[in-house]
């Protein structure tokens, strides 16, 4: 039997082959509408003063801004990741620019992430580009080590895949790492 690195890695290829045929398949004008805001039962977990973070989405991943824009325009402080390597603990910085994104620069894999300038923030709340969740709540994120457990240690009030990002599935290997 494969190890449970290996598991998800199947896994994540098998699930983001379907994810990116499923986004393909979309009409622009129904992608927009899906990707435009929050679902109202997923607002509803968002504090008032809830910092928020998200991921600046890359090829093949949902697109993330546009949460990140209706959210800075209701007022939240709006953060993203941001790396070193994959030994050290994610951390987040404030993004204060979603619609021209002038304060990120490249960063760890040449991923686009907040300027080295900006104030590291803790998120109340996280939007994460999962690939699969199952039906206790478990999730697998898009990377190895980079989304769910570099984000392990962070204490947010909730966690939640983008619309669209993620597959249900019935069960999902689990890990000292792997966060309900």
């Amino acid at each position: 039997m494969p190890d449970i690195a290996q598991q998800k890695k199947e896994i994540r290829n098998r699930l983001r082959k379907a994810r990116v045929e499923y986004a393909a398949s979309l009409p622009a004008e129904i992608s927009a509408l899906v990707f435009h805001r929050p679902p109202a039962a997923v607002l509803d977990l968002v504090p008032d003063d809830a910092v928020i973070g998200f991921y600046r989405a890359d090829p093949g991943e949902a697109p993330a801004n546009s949460y990140a824009k209706f959210f800075f325009e209701r007022g939240h402080t709006i953060a993203l990741p941001w790396l070193v390597d994959l030994q050290t603990p994610m951390i987040f910085r404030q993004h204060t620019d979603p619609y021209g994104e002038s304060d990120l620069a490249k960063g760890y894999f040449n991923l686009m992430q907040g300027s080295e300038d900006a104030p590291e923030v803790v998120p109340d709340v996280l939007f994460m580009p999962l690939v699969a969740f199952t039906p206790h709540g478990h999730r697998l994120g898009q990377a190895a080590a980079s989304t769910t457990n570099g984000s392990a240690h962070i204490p947010t009030r909730s966690a939640s895949g983008s619309p669209g990002t993620c597959r249900k599935c019935a069960s999902c290997p689990t890990n000292g790492m792997t966060c309900p």
